[in-house]
């Protein structure tokens, strides 16, 4: 087997053609056993692999730099490049990325994931490469769906004026993640289709070169004429005319005929474009068949091309799409826009539904965002659909273009929070912090698929101005379904009311504080779990409630901490109730790997364990004396103090406390396990008068039909101690701590 002994760019080198049509053949085998196994991007990147081996074969790698844009199709490189033995850990946490990582290989010349990058770094790199007198070859790779991206004819713009090699290989498969639109596509479609212009093209050129004496003086003069005849075979000749020479197209797929342009085109003092023609899923006939499934595949069955996971819910994305399908049914304004992902972001049953009032831009996010607010200012109700990290690149026009003029622009932000294994490009991890900063946006997280409903339904129908609804990639929640409330501006909702501890969760994290309520709840903790569902405006009215009647607060998000929902109530709570401690969860101040996003979850720290572990350090379960001695005259902190010093709440020593006959009761033993007839030390505290008293108890044993036997504390006995008014600072209460401490130290003072 000849892949096996690939280490590099020179064993490449060393093989005949037999050989390479071998490799290709191997590396194609190679791709569908391994990403069947780990899933990634197969189409893409069955489609490059003679590409790829051919840019070995013509280049020195890694002196030469070759960019990649996006990064879908760089799976080849990285066998070439003596990465084969890591593709069984493919985008697994601490695994090889499915992006080109700098950190990860010195063949990776600059990192990738988004889409239209590729010719401006490479520009960038051949105009750092001459000023620092260096001698290499640049070659920026980019799709024929990326170059729908206006970056990328920026790049081309300034790609004109370059006066020393540089190398654009266009890969043009006539697909990308879906089929491609406008102007490009159709452009780049008359050029595969004319054969005949690259033959009258040769003949010209060769014409000119053969007439003796003269022909050099005739080149200027009839280069007008070479020019008419382009413009005759085929209209515009964009590249050519904008100052980047054009070579193509080339079968993509002949390793032979890629190498020998590449040469010609490495000769060339200026930028040069190679147009490319591959197919994409090349060598797999499922992924021929559907290139779009096979973009970004789950774990499949090769030999029949099939998702071994099936799916048994809808995600958030079908809840969107069914409900946006509904909404636009009854509003004929509701329209819908989207950057060339209509099937990842839901649209396509709206495209098929009402296709006059369903809009794919290609890979223009920017674009999107401001027609979008042409539409809302011609009194439509416009819809954007797109990935999290992806409304990244329209933050300008979101602000400029939509906020300032206060349009009703409904942005629906899918793969918000933790994606997974695309890893730190694809992380939807910064959305609430880059739209919260804008006066008059509007942010919504749903708790379930249900609320999901609800806040489409509010955005389309009641709410003026503009909106963001963001929710996570997978599997929607389909839990706390009885909380089903009309959304109303600026609202959140408490979902279980308890008493020490209050959650404040938004979005996906409202499941996972539920998770924790239900351990802490089976430790005895009593506490509260509320919806913020707003991140802007944040609902301080409901975080006046949870402040004025809990010692410890913790706000929970999937977005990064910094800018995000957290901070702005810590900092409220904090000013307004200095004794209540507030714990803020969420992601740290960092880019985050790709992995499996439960793996991620954990590692960060906002998993359920995580966060009661957070808790327990921040004073939740356990203090130490000092944090005792710390503790206020309030009495929720002298609760919180008792019970984190292992006092035990409660008539029958359970670890919430509770009123009886208006009275708090503490004890250091644990009445459900300690013997009858047992005396222990009883501490009460009277909240009406702010009086505390130490007694003596005796634990019995009591017996109610249908219930069964429990133990309960004896009525007080005689008093023991002192009472202080709660008024009087920490004195208040410090004195009883010292007696109920010696009492349940020495029994000797029991009567």
């Amino acid at each position: 087997m000849i892949l096996e002994h690939i280490e590099g760019p020179w064993d490449v080198k060393s093989l005949n053609a037999e050989e390479i049509t071998v490799l290709a053949s191997e590396i194609r085998q190679f791709l569908i056993d391994k990403i069947s196994v780990t899933g990634g991007h197969l189409a893409s990147n069955l489609g490059v692999v003679e590409l790829t081996i051919a840019l070995y074969l013509a280049f020195d790698l890694p002196k030469d730099k070759v960019i990649w844009d996006v990064g879908h199709q760089s799976y080849t490189h990285k066998i070439l490049s003596g990465r084969r033995e890591m593709f069984s850990d493919l985008r697994q946490y601490g695994g090889l990325s499915g992006f080109p990582k700098r950190k990860e290989s010195p063949y990776d010349a600059f990192d990738t994931g988004h889409s239209s990058t590729s010719i401006s770094a490479g520009l960038g790199m051949a105009q750092g490469r001459d000023l620092m007198g260096d001698d290499y070859a640049v070659v920026s790779v980019i799709g024929d769906g990326a170059l729908t991206g206006g970056m990328a004819y920026e790049a081309l713009n300034n790609a004109a004026h370059m006066k020393k090699n540089f190398i654009i290989v266009l890969n043009d498969n006539n697909m990308s993640i879906s089929e491609n639109v406008g102007g490009m596509s159709r452009y780049l479609g008359g050029i595969r289709s004319n054969v005949k212009y690259n033959n009258l093209k040769r003949k010209v050129s060769d014409s000119l070169s053969r007439i003796p004496v003269v022909g050099e003086g005739l080149v200027d003069k009839i280069s007008r004429t070479k020019n008419s005849i382009k413009q005759l075979v085929i209209p515009g000749m964009l590249f050519e005319n904008m100052g980047v020479t054009y070579l193509g197209p080339v079968d993509g797929h002949n390793v032979k005929e890629l190498v020998k342009v590449f040469r010609e085109a490495r000769k060339m003092n200026h930028a040069v474009l190679v147009h490319v023609i591959t197919k994409k899923g090349k060598g797999y006939a499922p992924a021929e068949k559907n290139p779009a499934l096979f973009h970004g595949i789950e774990p499949f069955d090769a030999a029949t091309g099939k998702v071994l996971k099936k799916k048994e819910y809808p995600s958030y994305t079908d809840v969107f799409s069914k409900e946006l399908c509904m909404q636009a049914a009854k509003n004929p304004k509701i329209v819908a826009v989207t950057a060339a992902m209509p099937d990842g972001t839901g649209l396509k049953p709206f495209k098929k539904q009402f296709p006059d009032r369903f809009f794919d831009v290609g890979i223009a996010e920017q674009h999107a965002v401001t027609s979008a607010a042409g539409m809302a200012a011609a009194g439509m109700k416009p819809v954007v659909a797109v990935y999290s990290s992806f409304l990244q690149r329209g933050f300008d026009q979101i602000l400029h273009d939509v906020c300032i003029q206060n349009l009703s622009v409904v942005f629906a932000l899918d793969r918000a929070g933790l994606v997974g294994s695309d890893g730190e490009t694809h992380q939807g991890i910064f959305d609430l912090s880059y739209l919260t900063c804008i006066p008059n946006m509007t942010v919504m997280a749903p708790k379930n698929l249900w609320e999901l409903r609800r806040e489409l339904e509010y955005a389309l129908n009641e709410h003026e101005g503009p909106i963001a609804i963001r929710y996570p990639r997978g599997q929607a929640y389909r839990g706390l379904k009885e909380f089903d409330s009309p959304v109303e501006y600026g609202k959140g909702e408490i979902l279980f009311e308890g008493r020490e501890i209050a959650l404040l969760a938004v979005g996906s994290m409202v499941s996972t504080a539920e998770h924790i309520r239900d351990k802490l709840k089976a430790e005895g903790f009593d506490c509260t779990l509320a919806n913020g569902r707003f991140i802007k405006p944040v609902d301080y009215r409901l975080v006046e409630r949870l402040a004025s009647a809990h010692s410890f607060l913790v706000v929970l998000e999937e977005n990064v901490l910094q800018g995000g929902y957290g901070l702005p109530v810590k900092a409220w709570v904090q000013e307004r109730y200095p004794d209540v401690k507030v714990l803020t969860v969420g992601l740290p101040d960092a880019y985050v790997e790709h992995g499996n996003v439960s793996v991620l979850r954990e590692t960060l720290g906002i998993d359920s364990d995580s966060i009661i572990k957070a808790m327990r350090e921040a004073g939740v379960s356990r203090l130490d004396s000092g944090a005792l001695s710390n503790a206020t005259s309030h009495s929720s902190d002298v609760m919180a103090a008792l019970k984190a010093a292992g006092i035990y709440l409660g008539a029958m020593g359970a670890t919430s406390w509770s009123f009886n006959s208006n009275m708090l009761y503490w004890t250091t033993a644990d009445i459900a396990n300690t013997s009858s007839g047992t005396k222990v030390p009883v501490m009460r505290y009277n909240p009406s008068s702010g009086t505390y008293t130490v007694w003596s108890a005796t634990v019995t044993q009591h017996t109610e039909p249908g219930i069964g036997t429990y133990n309960v504390i004896e009525k007080e006995k005689s008093q023991y101690g002192a009472s202080a008014q709660a008024g009087k600072e920490k004195q208040t209460y410090e004195n009883a701590l010292k007696w109920f401490d010696a009492a349940s130290r020495d029994s000797s003072w029991i009567e």
